[in-house]
Formats: structure tokens, C-alpha cells, sequence
């Protein structure tokens, strides 16, 4: 499973602390109330999760050629490098570049993206991916 807790940076904290308070506002809950049950009954994804979500439908967008080519270019599916028939091939696997820094290069683009694709169902189009890989997360965040 992709680890979305490695992207959780200071930056995102602000984020997490703004979904907490909407969550009670809307709630109408007080300030020092638990938010994971809020979150579940809105059905709204944790922050590291809702990262992990945003960076599956670039990705996607990027591999049906919906994304700028700049984004394109950095990944590769595993049918594209491998020349022999392998079981793979006819996967919608991505190929996941080597990293030097855990600290900086597991974070990139390519590597982060790529890692999370390939946990991820796979789906036809565009709607039902969203559906899908968000219910998929959603399931992941929140085990019954």
C-alpha cells in the first residue's frame, strides 16, 4: 500500500487543521470534539488521503494523455519498457523509477504517482475511476 503518510508536511497541516474546523462547523460540534467520526459521516477524506486522491486523478488524466505533456512524459507503463510477453504487460501497471533520497525522491512525481497507481482498482473512464479510487481510500481511512 502507497504510504500517504510520507507526504504529510508542514504545509499540509494548515490544510488539516481548516478541514477539522469546517467539519466541526458544519457539525456544529465544539472545538476540542473528535473529528475522525465527523469525517466518516460527511464522508470526506482525511487530508493525507485526499492528497493521495488528487495525485491518482492526475496521474490518471496523465496515462489517458488528459494531462500537460510535461507530466506525461515522467511515467511509463510497464507494457510500454518491457519487450517480452510478459503477464505485466497486459497489467495497467507503471513502472516506478529508482530513487537516490528517500527524503526528496520518494516524493516526486514519478515515484509517489507511480507507487500509488499501482495500488490502486483499475477503472475504464474518467467518473468511474474517481468513484471507485475514492471509495477505495475512503475504505482504507476509515476500516468498519
Amino acid at each position: 500500500m502507497f504510504q500517504t503518510e510520507t507526504i504529510l508536511s508542514f504545509e499540509t497541516l494548515s490544510s488539516k487543521y481548516t478541514c477539522s474546523a469546517a467539519a466541526r462547523l458544519i457539525c456544529r460540534r465544539r472545538r476540542f470534539d473528535h473529528v475522525t467520526l465527523l469525517l466518516r459521516n460527511l464522508h470526506w477524506l482525511k487530508v493525507p488521503k485526499r492528497v493521495a486522491y488528487k495525485l491518482a486523478v492526475t496521474v490518471y488524466r496523465c496515462l489517458h494523455g488528459m494531462a500537460p505533456p510535461i507530466l506525461c512524459d515522467d511515467l511509463q507503463r510497464v507494457s510500454e519498457v518491457n519487450r517480452r510477453r510478459l503477464r505485466s504487460s497486459t497489467s495497467n501497471a507503471v513502472v516506478v523509477p529508482a530513487t537516490d533520497l528517500v527524503t526528496v525522491g520518494d516524493r516526486a512525481f514519478p515515484v509517489a504517482g507511480s507507487r500509488l497507481w499501482n495500488s490502486l482498482p483499475t477503472a475504464t473512464t474518467l467518473p468511474v475511476f474517481c468513484s471507485c479510487s475514492k471509495s477505495y481510500l475512503f475504505s482504507v481511512s476509515f476500516p468498519v
